[in-house]
């Protein structure tokens, strides 16, 4: 008699899923690191890029003038403080036993966060322009709308300059904003917090950084409004979509259109 096979069950059969990382950050470790991070990434990028002038053994106004007047110099300066940033994070999230794909970066871009990018995006621009700005003009008077934000590229001519002008404007602050603030910042507030309360916290630490405190400038609350406003629609298509792509999407939309209207509207009204 043949000996019976052995059946299995398809219930035990059933792979689990896998679960996914948990944030081991709360909103105090949050907010702390994410502030080290930002000011630590300025400090060591302003020591790094001293080293090329201090070789040619240039004086103050000579090293003055190169930072201020060259796109190189400026190009350089945002992609090491960017670099850093991104740097420093991930050796704290490997510390966590985190990755990248913890704070948002866990799966691959989809259509949909493109259409939710231009989405959020007539949201943004309604929600500043015909309601925030329109109400602090109304009830609040010490704004000056006309301020222009010093964003550090002057003299811009040339297909090399314009494409390294995009780069520092266009993709890597996105990219590493969204990573630090609504990918890392957030995600540890709202281990805590409620998410409106999170959003909000998270907002307005992306719009003081927007303030150019310490450039010897009033400071720019115009600008702290838009930030605060866009962070808002950010922190939501974070949550809507579970991911980073459509509010870096938006976040590149957004500095595409002012990199446009800065350096490429002025070189066709020349022609």
């Amino acid at each position: 008699m043949d000996e019976p096979k052995n059946v299995t069950n398809p219930v035990t059969e059933i792979k689990e899923p896998k679960k996914t990382k948990t944030i081991s950050w709360g909103p105090l470790t949050a907010v702390v690191v994410t502030i080290i991070i930002y000011f630590v990434s300025q400090f060591a990028a302003g020591l790094i890029i001293i080293i090329y002038p201090a070789i040619r053994h240039w004086n103050g106004q000579q090293i003055n003038d190169w930072l201020n007047s060259s796109v190189v110099a400026q190009f350089i300066n945002i992609a090491l403080v960017e670099g850093i940033v991104i740097l420093m994070l991930q050796m704290f999230l490997q510390k966590r036993k985190a990755s990248f794909a913890t704070i948002g970066w866990n799966r691959r871009l989809r259509i949909t966060d493109i259409v939710y990018a231009f989405a959020g995006f007539a949201v943004y621009f309604v929600l500043l322009d015909f309601i925030a700005f329109r109400l602090l003009k109304i009830f609040y008077h010490g704004i000056n709308f006309e301020q222009k934000q010093d964003i550090g590229f002057t003299n811009v001519h040339g297909a090399m300059p314009l494409l390294l002008v995009f780069i520092s404007l266009v993709i890597l602050p996105p990219l590493v904003e969204e990573t630090l603030v609504r990918g890392f910042l957030y995600s540890g507030l709202r281990t805590k917090l409620p998410k409106l309360l999170a959003a909000m916290i998270t907002s307005i630490i992306f719009a003081t950084a927007h303030l150019q405190i310490g450039s010897g400038n009033p400071l720019l609350w115009a600008a702290a409004v838009d930030t605060f406003v866009l962070s808002l629609v950010l922190v939501y298509l974070r949550e809507k979509t579970d991911s980073l792509w459509a509010s870096t999407t938006l976040h590149m939309l957004k500095n595409g259109l002012a990199y446009a209207a800065l350096f490429i509207v002025p070189i066709v009204h020349l022609r």
